[in-house]
C-alpha cells in the first residue's frame, strides 16, 4: 500500500520561508506577506531532491546530453493526459518556456510581423514579443474565456497584407486559471488553419489542473498538427531556479522545429534537466498531494472573500495556482495591489501589466499555507478600513 503524501503547502512555517533568497521573499520588506510572483511555498519533492543530491555527490554537474527529459515527459503525458504526441524526435530542449517561445516565434515570424495574444495575459508575453521586434495584437478574453469572434478579428488583422503571423496561446490561462476545453481548442485550430496563423502554446501549467477540469494538450486536437507547444516541470514542482523546458512539435511542425539553432540547446541547466526528469518520472504522488492542497485553498479563498471582501468578484481557477480578483467595486482605482501593499502589507500582482482587462484587478498566488492565505485576506480586508 502506497503511503499518502502530506500536503506540501502545509510543511514550511513562515520563519523558514523567510530564510529563502528568491524573488518572492526578497522583493519586499520582511513585514510584507508575499502572494505575488509564481513561486510556491513548498519543499522540494523528495524524488527531485534525491536526484539532485545524487548528481552532486558524484560531481555530475557538466553539460546535458541525451533525451531523458523528453522521454520522461512522454511517459507523463501518456499517463496523465492519454497523449502520445511527445516523441523525442519531435522535441527540442530549450532554456525555459519563455525563451523557448521566443525561439519558436522566430521560426514562424519575422521582424514587424504580428503575434496574437489573449488579454489579460502573463505580462512577459508582451515584453518578450515586443523585444524581438514583433507586434502584439490582442484578442481579449470574454468572461475569462477564449472569444472566437475576437480571435478571428485579431487573426484577420495580423495577416493583413499577406504577412506571417503567430498566435501565442496560454493554456491553462494565466492569470484567469481557465482550462480550455477540447472544443475550444479545436475551434482555435480550425481558425488558425483558415487564416494560416501558426500556433505556439505555453502549456507550462499543464500538470496543475484542479478537480472538475481536464487538461487537453493543444497538439492532441484535430487541425493542430502545425503547432508547437512549450512544456516544463518548473511550475508544477516549483523548479523555476533549475532551468529547463521542452519545445514539442506537432507532426506538421517537426521540420520547422528542426530549424531551431543548435546553440539554443546549450541554455538549459544539466541539473535542471535532472530535476525536471525526476519530477516527471517519480513526482506524481507529490503532485497529487499538491493538487489536493490547491483545491482546498481555492475553496478557502472563495469562503474568505465572501465573508471579508464581498465586493471582490472572482471565478475559482480551474487550473494553475493563481486567482484573478476583480476589485473594481472596491473603488481602489486601476492598481488595487498598490493599496493592499501600502495599507495591508500584502504583496499581490497588479493587474495593469496583464494588458487590456487588467486594470482594477489583482492576481493572488494560492500556493501557500491555509494560514498564510487566511492572514493575507484579513490584511486585504483591513486595508479597506
Amino acid at each position: 500500500m502506497t503511503t499518502p503524501h502530506p500536503n506540501p503547502l502545509r510543511q514550511l512555517p513562515l520563519d523558514t520561508l523567510r530564510l529563502r533568497t528568491s524573488m518572492k521573499w526578497r522583493a519586499y520588506p520582511p513585514d510584507v506577506l508575499p502572494l505575488w510572483v509564481a513561486e510556491m511555498d513548498v519543499p522540494v519533492a523528495e524524488p527531485v531532491a534525491r536526484a539532485l543530491a545524487d548528481a552532486v555527490a558524484i560531481g555530475d554537474t557538466g553539460y546535458p546530453a541525451g533525451t531523458p527529459y523528453a522521454e520522461a515527459l512522454d511517459a507523463f503525458a501518456r499517463e496523465r493526459w492519454g497523449f502520445d504526441g511527445v516523441r523525442a524526435e519531435r522535441t527540442a530542449i530549450v532554456p525555459d518556456v519563455m525563451l523557448g517561445v521566443v525561439e519558436v516565434l522566430k521560426l514562424f515570424t519575422g521582424p514587424g510581423d504580428a503575434v496574437v495574444v489573449n488579454s489579460p495575459v502573463y505580462p512577459p508575453f508582451y515584453a518578450f514579443v515586443e523585444h524581438m521586434d514583433r507586434r502584439v495584437v490582442a484578442a481579449p478574453l470574454s468572461a475569462g474565456r477564449l472569444d472566437l469572434g475576437a480571435l478571428e478579428s485579431a487573426f484577420r488583422q495580423a495577416v493583413a497584407g499577406g504577412r506571417s503571423a503567430a498566435y501565442l496561446l496560454c493554456s491553462p490561462h494565466n492569470p484567469t486559471g481557465a482550462v480550455h476545453t477540447r472544443d475550444e481548442l479545436a475551434d482555435v485550430a480550425k481558425l488558425a488553419q483558415a487564416y494560416r496563423v501558426r500556433v505556439v502554446v505555453d502549456e507550462i501549467h499543464a500538470p496543475l489542473v484542479l478537480p472538475g477540469a481536464t487538461f487537453v494538450p493543444y497538439l492532441s486536437v484535430p487541425g493542430a498538427e502545425a503547432g508547437i507547444s512549450l512544456m516544463s516541470a518548473s511550475k508544477a514542482w516549483n523548479l523555476a531556479g533549475l532551468k529547463a523546458a521542452l519545445a514539442v512539435a506537432g507532426p506538421g511542425a517537426t521540420a520547422d522545429l528542426a530549424r531551431m539553432p543548435e546553440e539554443v540547446s546549450h541554455g538549459p541547466s544539466h541539473l535542471g534537466i535532472i530535476a525536471h526528469t525526476a519530477a516527471l518520472r517519480h513526482g506524481g504522488g507529490w503532485l497529487d498531494a499538491l493538487l489536493a492542497g490547491l483545491d482546498e485553498n481555492r475553496q478557502l479563498l472563495a469562503e474568505l472573500l465572501a465573508r471579508q471582501l464581498p465586493g471582490v468578484r472572482h471565478r475559482s481557477p480551474e487550473g494553475t495556482y493563481l486567482a484573478w480578483l476583480d476589485c473594481r467595486e472596491l473603488g481602489l482605482g486601476d492598481d488595487p495591489a498598490e493599496v493592499f501593499l501600502r495599507r495591508g502589507r500584502v504583496a499581490l500582482s497588479g493587474g495593469t501589466p496583464f494588458g487590456a482587462g487588467g486594470a482594477g484587478h489583482v492576481r493572488l498566488n494560492l500556493a501557500t499555507s491555509p494560514e498564510l492565505l487566511t492572514e493575507a485576506v484579513r490584511r486585504m480586508a483591513a486595508a479597506l478600513g
